[in-house]
């Protein structure tokens, strides 16, 4: 029962978390500059006053600001997140179409970040100080350091101009006509550049996190009282130490997943990744505050399901957390 109103209480945080969000958005958006209806006017060769009333009017953009941001929040409620004036089509179904891609590279960046990250902490902390020790230390403050856009830009040269190992963009081959077993490899091979670049920074974090608890957990009482009675070394790393260590990097590692679907944004763009930050990016440029705003909310439901999840996982590790 005890689980179960944690639960519940955390969907409520969530979704006045959500509409909190969804406000801040519009109110930040309607004060940036440009006007969606001079770049309609540009775009079809009309700038005179009437033209941009008729448009103005069209779409709603000469309504108060206030009454605006109702019918959106109005619309949210029905779970109607607009229509995009620029594509001509409903918001929902523009980000639907692009919202598997974003997935898809998100979770492979986050279990990868998380799968490596792990292991070279779990090996820097084995001994401490030593060349292993250094080696990944080193590395991770590269990784760390290094802007998402620069590894991403790197990677590209190396791997795909200066190797020709691996596609630079897209989601697929364009013209390939694969089926089946072809179609998956083609895909995973360009998934493979876009998952480095956004994991990198993630595998940091991670590396230098679990070295650091591990080498706390190795001070601590239960540990020398386990050595003591002659258990195995492999035996209090994995199951003493390890467990342990690994509680806060699970909660972090539930944060950082909704970072990722933001941080999509830079990668997606760099490697033309057919996901949901290229379409934010597109929606910037052109103006489109529906699309951006529908955007940005499904962005944010993610990040806050993401965490939810990541609560209910920490309870079931910890049951403590939901008294």
């Amino acid at each position: 029962m005890n689980r179960l109103s944690f639960l519940i209480g955390r969907i409520c945080q969530g979704i006045l978390a959500l509409f909190a969000i969804a406000t801040l958005n519009f109110f930040l958006i309607r004060a940036a500059p440009g006007d969606p209806a001079a770049v309609m006017a540009g775009e079809a060769g009309a700038v005179d006053e009437k033209f941009l009333q008729v448009v103005r009017l069209q779409y709603g953009l000469d309504l108060p600001i206030l009454q605006q941001w109702w019918i959106y929040i109005s619309g949210i409620a029905r779970l109607d997140l607009g229509y995009s004036y620029r594509q001509q089509a409903s918001v929902a179904s523009l980000i639907l179409e692009r919202l598997p891609a974003t997935l898809v590279l998100t979770i492979c960046a986050f279990v990868f970040s998380l799968v490596v990250g792990v292991t070279l902490g779990v090996l820097a902390a084995r001994k401490p100080g030593s060349l292993t020790d250094r080696l990944i230390g080193f590395l991770a403050l590269i990784f760390y350091a290094a802007p998402m856009y620069w590894l991403a830009l790197m990677a590209v040269l190396i791997f795909s101009i200066r190797l020709g190992w691996l596609p630079a963009f897209g989601y697929q081959s364009i013209g390939a006509d694969y089926h089946g077993l072809e179609a998956l490899l083609d895909r995973m091979r360009h998934l493979v550049l876009p998952t480095l670049a956004l994991s990198f920074f993630y595998v940091a974090i991670y590396t230098r996190m679990t070295r650091a608890n591990m080498i706390a957990m190795s001070q601590m009482a239960f540990v020398k009282t386990a050595r003591a009675k002659g258990a195995g070394e492999t035996r209090i790393q994995l199951r003493h130490v390890l467990r342990n260590a690994l509680l806060p990097v699970v909660t972090l590692a539930g944060l950082q997943a909704g970072n990722m679907v933001g941080g999509a944004i830079m990668t997606e763009t760099v490697f033309a990744w057919p996901g949901v930050g290229r379409l934010m990016f597109d929606a910037l440029m052109q103006r489109d505050y529906s699309l951006l705003l529908g955007a940005f909310l499904i962005t944010a439901a993610l990040a806050i399901i993401f965490n939810i999840i990541t609560d209910i996982i920490y309870t079931l590790v910890d049951p403590r957390i939901a008294l």
